[in-house]
């Protein structure tokens, strides 16, 4: 995701709650093999709502994201966002990952 725009970093957080169900489906609704995952995970995404000032959810951030034009990003900000953006795909491949072994 290096160098990646506004619009990259909307469709990363869009995709997220998708990614995050399929990695949680071997689990069947039992979450408590994953929990401080999934903890490290929505502290993320609480983080990158507060970065950029409004709620705390995955498509909330999505939309706020699209709703700032191109041109008023800083640097400092997309650096921010998508460190949290490539911190969360992270997390969701350990999640993922945690769960198979949960079940497997």
């Amino acid at each position: 995701m290096s160098d990646s725009s506004p619009a990259d970093l909307a469709i990363a957080f869009r995709s997220m709650p998708r990614r995050l169900r399929e990695a949680l489906e071997p689990l069947e609704g039992n979450t408590g093999p994953v929990r401080e995952l999934l903890g490290e995970f929505m502290a993320l995404i609480d983080d990158a709502a507060r970065l950029l000032d409004c709620p705390a959810s995955m498509a909330e951030v999505a939309g706020h994201i699209d709703s700032i034009p191109a041109d008023e990003w800083t640097d400092r900000d997309l650096h921010d966002l998508r460190a949290h953006a490539l911190d969360a795909g992270r997390l969701i491949r350990a999640i993922g990952a945690a769960a198979e072994d949960a079940t497997g």
